[in-house]
């Protein structure tokens, strides 16, 4: 993948190795544009993301590596940010970055792709945990905070799939990030999960391009030899429903690359 804009650092507590080490294997897959996403921190959930105190030192040493190998590969700064009411930050919101990722990781703050609280599936009805989740990606979208959707069907991680049409729970959300002018990411977090499959569907991804949503790319990597995986896999699965484009962000700017 020429870009790949969703990738962590040790500083999550949940990824390993060095800023370096994530940069010297984007470059050996020969990816262009890399970016940087940390979790954003908020007063929820705070072991599997950075603290505030520490946005100072994840921004800096983004924006020293940038420069350490600026002839060699562009890096780009950026937050994944957990779409949650009442936790959300304007510290993070409005920090001099190039995208903001937005993410629901939470349904009623039950955190439904951590392993840990995977029993609480077995309490719920699945095809309401589904519109849940995606009443909660429209709603994010309706925010206008963000410029990225990030893996747009997480909640398909272990496999629990609804008996609905999932077009159809998710058609609301993808009208609401169509009109928010936002991007949906092609993620390969999910080939290392339970399902086995690119977050999102071909499926979704046919849906997505029925109203022209651009896309991006993310490895989503919390270890250096995890950047590049699967790219030939979401080329094609981009390229098989007609996207020849993705999006990259400098500063909260749109530019279009052809792939």
């Amino acid at each position: 993948m020429i870009v790949d804009l969703h990738n962590h650092t040790k500083l999550c507590n949940h990824a390993e190795g060095e800023i370096s080490q994530y940069i010297e294997k984007a470059i050996e897959c020969g990816i262009k544009y890399f970016g940087f996403s940390e979790h954003a921190p908020m007063n929820f959930d705070e072991k599997y993301r950075i603290s505030f105190g520490q946005m100072s030192e994840y921004e800096r040493s983004v924006l020293d590596a940038k420069e350490r190998y600026k002839n060699s590969i562009e890096i780009l700064l950026g937050y994944e940010v957990d779409y949650l009411r009442g936790y959300m930050d304007e510290r993070v919101l409005k920090a001099d970055v190039d995208f903001l990722i937005g993410s629901v990781h939470f349904i009623e703050e039950w955190g439904f792709d951590n392993p840990e609280f995977i029993g609480n599936y077995k309490d719920q009805n699945i095809d309401e945990i589904w519109q849940k989740y995606f009443d909660a990606i429209e709603e994010m979208a309706k925010s206008r905070l963000f410029d990225i959707v990030g893996h747009l069907d997480l909640i398909k991680i272990f496999k629990y799939i609804p008996n609905r049409d999932i077009s159809d729970i998710a058609k609301n959300a993808l009208i609401a990030i169509k009109e928010a002018d936002m991007s949906i990411e092609i993620n390969v977090a999910g080939f290392r999960k339970p399902i086995g499959e690119a977050y999102p569907s071909l499926s979704l991804l046919k849906e997505i391009k029925k109203l022209d949503i651009p896309i991006t790319f993310a490895s989503d990597a919390h270890k250096p030899e995890q950047v590049g995986l699967y790219s030939d896999e979401i080329i094609n699965m981009a390229k098989s429903v007609g996207y020849s484009e993705c999006v990259l962000y400098r500063k909260r700017q749109k530019k279009f690359i052809k792939f």
